[in-house]
């Protein structure tokens, strides 16, 4: 599973044409979910997440997690980030999970992320979704649960 992660000041989705959903400081989270993805992936994601600290302290280090700020997180879903991209220009998807097992592995990381922090938004399971951010920082970190495995290093 691998997760882009944004810190935010504010992002919001639309799906299909329509406002879906709303978050205000926290992080914004573009979630890929792989054919050999479980929800351990999920949950080791979920947690790093939560405990994460890129939050500014009263002394402008980065000391603080999302919990520690009142901060909220937005998920969104998104295979591309699974593409395979060696041969050609056109990328593959060869290692995305398929929609239906993805969608209960997003939604399986939802509802366990909302354990760790109160405040989750999602994005629009099989949807076209225009997401819109204030990026903060800016912070951008990838994530990818083979890395917290220690199967793989960054």
């Amino acid at each position: 599973m691998i997760a882009v992660l944004q810190k935010i000041k504010e992002a919001s989705v639309t799906a299909d044409g329509e406002p879906f959903s709303h978050c205000g400081k926290g992080f914004l989270v573009l979630l890929g979910v792989s054919v050999d993805d479980n929800e351990e992936d999920a949950r080791l994601l979920a947690q790093k997440i939560s405990k994460l600290r890129v939050f500014e302290d009263e002394n402008d280090k980065m000391n603080l997690s999302v919990n520690d700020v009142g901060g909220g997180v937005m998920v969104v879903p998104n295979f591309t980030l699974l593409a395979s991209y060696k041969k050609g220009n056109r990328p593959a998807f060869v290692y995305s999970a398929e929609p239906v097992r993805a969608e209960e592995l997003f939604n399986f990381f939802c509802d366990y992320i909302k354990d760790l922090v109160p405040q989750v938004t999602r994005g629009k399971f099989r949807s076209h979704m225009e997401v819109s951010l204030v990026n903060d920082g800016p912070v951008t970190i990838p994530l990818d649960s083979r890395v917290l495995r220690g199967e793989r290093s960054i």
